[in-house]
């Protein structure tokens, strides 16, 4: 754990009013009562800030509801830690595991609390992060063992650099984990247990959600690696252009205008991987000097 710096825990909140009381209790005990809890109450209906500010965390709210990752996005830009932790305030995330996430924050820009077998996961969601997984790894080069965790440490001074990133919605986890592995940092996972939601419903569409997912990768490939997406799309309408080719000229003894047209998307397609891949570059650069 990084000694003589400060600790800070963001935990965005939606009508989680029958947890949020003990959790910001049991962080207290964990970290010390030095230690800064930022709630950010992304305008609930209950009295989660109330709770929150009874128990002594530090309570920001929304007017309206902005969305789970937006209220990530105000606890990174308000928190004053030089390590901030994100952790969901439904009581999943275990707060004794915090100090697992700390251990080697001197060597990692980012730990990473991923998911074991032992926790607890409906089948569905299960299925559906191994999916984002083998893309995210896919993507990034980099085996990843668990792309939407929500619980993880970060170094502020790092994470400043991608806030505008960030969507508003719950697919943040996906983004910073592939920022940083994409921009060069490193990037630590380590083994932790998810205890079941004990009070309401997961507020995550499984299809919504997942294409929003899906789509939040692409995003993410084409703005630090883009012919992770090019170069298989290049390849593609090429295989299948060579492929009428050969039929048609085979059957026929001809070269069709389809065949042309497939050809000369597979090589249109390649070049605008190959200028997207400079604008990349030329784009992670000035993210660094900011």
């Amino acid at each position: 754990m990084i000694k003589n710096m400060k600790i800070g825990v963001i935990l965005p909140a939606y009508n989680e009013e029958e947890k949020i009381g003990s959790l910001v209790a049991d962080i207290y005990k964990v970290l010390g009562p030095e230690a800064e809890i930022l709630v950010v109450d992304d305008a609930s209906s209950d009295s989660t800030a109330e709770k929150a500010q009874e128990a002594g965390a530090r309570v920001i709210s929304h007017p309206y509801n902005l969305g789970n990752g937006a209220a990530v996005k105000t606890g990174l830009r308000e928190a004053r830690g030089d390590i901030v932790v994100l952790m969901d305030a439904d009581g999943q995330h275990r707060p004794e595991d915090i100090p697992l996430l700390l251990e080697d924050m001197d060597r990692y820009d980012m730990v990473i609390g991923a998911r074991g077998r032992g926790s607890r996961q409906v089948f569905w969601r299960r299925m559906a992060n191994y999916i984002y997984n083998w893309l995210a790894s896919y993507v990034s080069g980099r085996k990843i063992l668990d792309l939407t965790s929500g619980f993880r440490a970060m170094k502020r001074d790092a994470v400043r650099h991608y806030i505008y990133l960030l969507p508003n919605t719950f697919s943040y986890p996906s983004t910073l984990t592939l920022s940083f592995i994409k921009s060069g940092r490193p990037v630590k996972f380590v083994p932790i247990k998810v205890l079941p939601r004990r009070e309401g419903r997961s507020k995550i569409n499984l299809l919504q959600d997942g294409v929003r997912f899906f789509l939040i990768i692409t995003k993410i490939a084409t703005l630090f690696s883009p012919l992770k997406i090019f170069l298989p799309l290049s390849l593609l309408f090429f295989l299948a252009g060579l492929s009428y080719y050969l039929y048609t000229f085979l059957h026929f003894h001809r070269f069709t205008n389809m065949s042309a047209l497939l050809l000369t998307t597979a090589v249109t397609i390649f070049m605008l991987g190959l200028i997207a891949e400079q604008i990349a570059f030329l784009r992670m650069e000035r993210t660094e000097e900011e």
